[in-house]
């Protein structure tokens, strides 16, 4: 087949960011909206939090399954379904009168989410042949799945501020038509016809069961503590289905997650990263809206607003360095000064006090904190994404997706806990009682928990360091296996693998299927 690039590529990309923009707005779009929703819809103060979860419950736990769905039956098709379905579920949510009808349409989200995700990733790496112009095209990706939840703060805040609260959610429909358009106009399936005609479904039901326990037990653990028997329960149970999903995947054919592709020292670090990193950003948005409008008094809208440089630096990051230099120095060398960069900035914001102003505490932190992280997620994604055949496109964006999410949950939860210890310890020791005193007390808490925040990024460095590789596609070969996303391996090839990523020549050991180019 022809192996001349598609001349509309491009537009197509426009389709998948648009999923992809959709996806992470609703990571945050309705957090600023959360509590005129709670008031208009009567939601107790215990309850309230599962406008949240439902949406990441679905969203993490179905993951695997949505990329392993796009391999099997087209990720065009499985991309257009997500699409339609989250535009419905958002309408519902949008109209809903009760707390049950808006927990429904979150999850309902949550669900076709976990189907567009993987898909319009994996359509990326598909679409683009060309590894300059892939590092471009993740380079936009990253941008926007890094920049996007800050968007949300933005537009959330606009929706509640001038409009309603409900248009948090319905804001995803002209966005999901817009993007179905272009999906049907200008992206098209590669070589999936006949591949994995079989679902792995005691896969599916042991993963999803699994990430489910845990993602649940992680949630509660902010409201029932850690040593909850409900928690420890979930965690252990958790545990015990990932542990027997592993011993499945390794005996069944049509494995869910093949397990080859986790034997890549550079996917294992950069999917390590990527899951690690999460905390710092997690530690950021929670505690920075708390403390912009709890503590500073800012609007809704303000408070987004404020998260703008955060945006600019990960474009920064991502476009401006990481997809100009990563095909000539390899993911290491921007991963390792990405995340020192990013662990300073959040060690700066570790100083924020009551009495702090934005442009001289604030600013710079976030600044340089979205430039860490535009210049670690960029080549993380091509790291963790690139060097599989077609077949498995899917289920590598599906995982990347997973560890994002699991790192996140981990992030809220553990974090919450350490800052909600840190100022009762703080109120007790000092005997606070004024505001003044219960404010101070408020943001040594934040303080505190952001300190995990920079020992989850160190770590992340640490892992980077130690099992990716830093050579680059100028290396040859070998050099190309430490970016497989970017490898310089242009060939065509032929039948099932006419959809690899180009990098599948010259992948790692242990991504099999190399001898086909």
């Amino acid at each position: 087949m022809d192996s001349t690039p598609d001349p509309r590529r491009w537009w197509g990309l426009a389709a998948i960011g648009l999923a992809q923009l959709m996806v992470v707005l609703d990571m945050t779009i309705v957090n600023i909206a959360l509590p005129t929703a709670q008031a208009d819809l009567g939601i107790s103060d215990a309850d309230r939090q599962w406008v949240i979860t439902a949406y990441t419950l679905a969203f993490g736990g179905l993951l695997l399954l949505g990329g392993r769905l796009g391999d099997v039956f087209g990720r065009k098709q499985v991309l257009i379904t997500g699409l339609i379905g989250f535009a419905v579920a958002s309408a519902f949510g949008g109209v809903s009168q009760t707390f049950t009808m808006l927990i429904v349409a979150r999850a309902l989200q949550g669900v076709f989410a976990a189907l567009l995700a993987p898909a319009a990733l994996s359509m990326l790496n598909v679409t683009f042949t060309d590894p300059k112009e892939r590092a471009r095209a993740l380079g936009v990706y990253g941008a926007i799945a890094g920049g996007g939840a800050a968007l949300g703060l933005i537009l959330g805040g606009t929706l509640t501020q001038y409009l309603d609260w409900r248009w948090t959610l319905m804001v995803n429909v002209p966005i999901a038509v817009v993007a179905v358009i272009g999906a049907s106009l200008f992206l098209h399936n590669h070589g999936v016809e006949g591949i994995r005609t079989r679902l792995d479904i005691p896969g599916a039901l042991l993963a999803t069961g699994g990430v489910l326990s845990i993602v649940f037990g992680l949630s509660e653990a902010e409201q029932d503590g850690w040593t909850s028997a409900l928690v420890l329960s979930m965690l252990a149970l958790g545990a015990v289905l990932l542990a027997v999903f592993v011993v499945v995947e390794r005996r069944t054919p049509h494995a869910l997650l093949p397990l080859h592709l986790l034997r890549d020292r550079n996917r294992v670090g950069a999917l390590a990263a990527v899951g690690l990193t999460q905390i710092g950003m997690f530690g950021v948005f929670l505690f920075l809206t708390y403390y912009m409008q709890g503590i500073q008094g800012y609007s809704p809208l303000k408070t987004g607003v404020s998260f703008l440089p955060m945006v600019l630096g990960m474009m920064t990051g991502a476009v401006g360095i990481s997809a100009r230099f990563l095909p000539r120095v390899g993911p290491r060398r921007l991963m390792l000064p990405g995340m020192l960069i990013a662990a300073s900035a959040l060690a700066f914001l570790t100083q924020i006090d009551v009495d702090s102003t934005y442009w001289v505490h604030v600013f710079p932190g976030l600044l340089f904190l979205g430039l860490g992280m535009g210049m670690t997620f960029m080549p993380s994604m091509a790291t963790a994404t690139g060097g599989v055949r077609g077949t498995d496109a899917g289920v590598v964006s599906a995982t990347l997706n997973t560890t994002q999410q699991v790192g996140g949950s981990i992030g809220i939860a553990l974090l919450n806990t350490v800052a909600a210890t840190a100022t009762a310890n703080w109120i007790t020791d000092h005997g606070a009682t004024t505001p003044a005193e219960m404010a101070e007390a408020t943001v040594q808490g934040f303080s505190t928990a952001m300190w995990i925040s920079v020992a989850a990024v160190l770590l992340a460095a640490l892992t980077a360091a130690i099992l990716v590789q830093s050579r680059s596609m100028a290396g040859g070969a070998h050099g190309a296996e430490a970016v497989p996303a970017v490898a310089s391996a242009g060939e065509a090839v032929s039948g099932a693998d006419e959809a690899a990523i180009p990098a599948a020549a010259t992948a790692g050991p242990g991504d099999e299927d190399p001898e086909r180019s």
